[in-house]
């Protein structure tokens, strides 16, 4: 289930609105950091910008790859544990502007996470300890700790991974 706070608007669908709910300055300043990051080789770069310049929560050795698109109007609503990964070019909204309302949730990723490329989280969810995201999943709702999740709809493909071993391991 996902935990985002509703906000209904009047007159044109709430795109037209935008700058009613977040600054243009602010806008512009973070779409400006988020393509450096995009874009920059260095994780410690990254992290700085956006923990200091964004104002997200970004925990130790936590890497995003090349490509990862955070959020641009709300990135402070992100929060991402410690030794985690983002794959390729993954996606990370805290926002969704509909027709008749937009929403806002919080985005909890926790520790020790494998997100694979191209995926998309949605506002208001939170991804448990230690799971893993298959590539190009949406995820669309709350992802248990440990467990091993894919694809577009979201399925729990494994319950816990704790016991699974690495293949060359199972070979032998």
């Amino acid at each position: 289930m996902r935990r985002t706070d509703k906000y209904p608007v009047e007159g044109p669908n709430s795109l037209w609105q935008v700058y009613r709910t977040v600054s243009r300055w602010k806008a512009i300043r973070n779409f400006i950091f988020i393509q450096i990051s995009r874009y920059a080789p260095s994780l410690p770069l990254k992290r700085w910008i956006y923990r200091h310049v964004l104002g997200m929560k970004v925990g130790e050795h936590a890497s995003f790859a090349l490509m990862v698109m955070v959020d641009v109007f709300f990135p402070e609503r992100i929060e991402v544990g410690n030794n985690t990964i983002i794959g390729y070019n993954s996606t990370i909204l805290t926002h969704e502007y509909l027709i008749k309302e937009y929403r806002l949730g919080n985005v909890r990723i926790g520790s020790h996470v494998m997100i694979g490329a191209n995926t998309t989280i949605l506002p208001g969810v939170t991804i448990g300890d230690h799971a893993i995201i298959g590539a190009g999943s949406v995820v669309h709702k709350d992802v248990a700790p440990y467990s091993f999740v894919a694809g577009n709809p979201l399925r729990v493909l494994r319950d816990d991974v704790r016991n699974d071993q690495p293949d060359d391991e199972r070979d032998e």
